[in-house]
């Protein structure tokens, strides 16, 4: 496998998430009574979508194609929230502990590519954006999850 297959195949693994995390955020959005978090999801998922794009720039960067739709664990991740939400007592709280563990991969996951050396700079730089934008994100959902403890 050359090289920029690699790399395509590693960005399309994150933009599969980030479709999972946008539609999760969605969700998440539309299914939630109140006005603070439905404003802190959507806007998490209009993040999410414009790391999407992000990412097909720096995939077709290299010649290669991006991948369409979500990952099969992301559907799973969505159906066990549903499942979740329906069930909590607190649905505040329900959603935020999901949204936190969502993050959570998501740093782990833009980390893991970031230790590869040999990725290209420009690449690099978009990576480490998002990723401090989601740990920014991670942060305040916390902070959140806090208030509705």
């Amino acid at each position: 496998m050359k090289y920029s297959e690699e790399v395509s195949e590693r960005l399309n693994e994150l933009l599969e998430k980030n479709y999972d995390a946008e539609k999760g955020y969605k969700f998440a959005a539309e299914h939630i009574e109140n006005e603070k978090l439905k404003a802190f999801f959507t806007e998490r998922a209009k993040e999410r979508y414009d790391f999407g794009h992000e990412l097909k720039a720096e995939i077709r960067n290299f010649g290669e194609n991006p991948e369409k739709g979500t990952s099969l664990a992301g559907d799973v991740h969505r159906t066990w929230m549903n499942l979740k939400t329906a069930l909590a007592g607190n649905k505040e709280e329900a959603v935020l502990e999901e949204a936190i563990r969502g993050e959570e991969i998501a740093v782990e996951e833009y980390e893991k590519i970031l230790k590869d050396t040999n990725i290209p700079p420009s690449t690099q730089n978009v990576l480490l954006k998002q990723k401090n934008v989601i740990v920014a994100s991670l942060n305040e959902v916390k902070s959140l999850e806090l208030q509705y403890d």
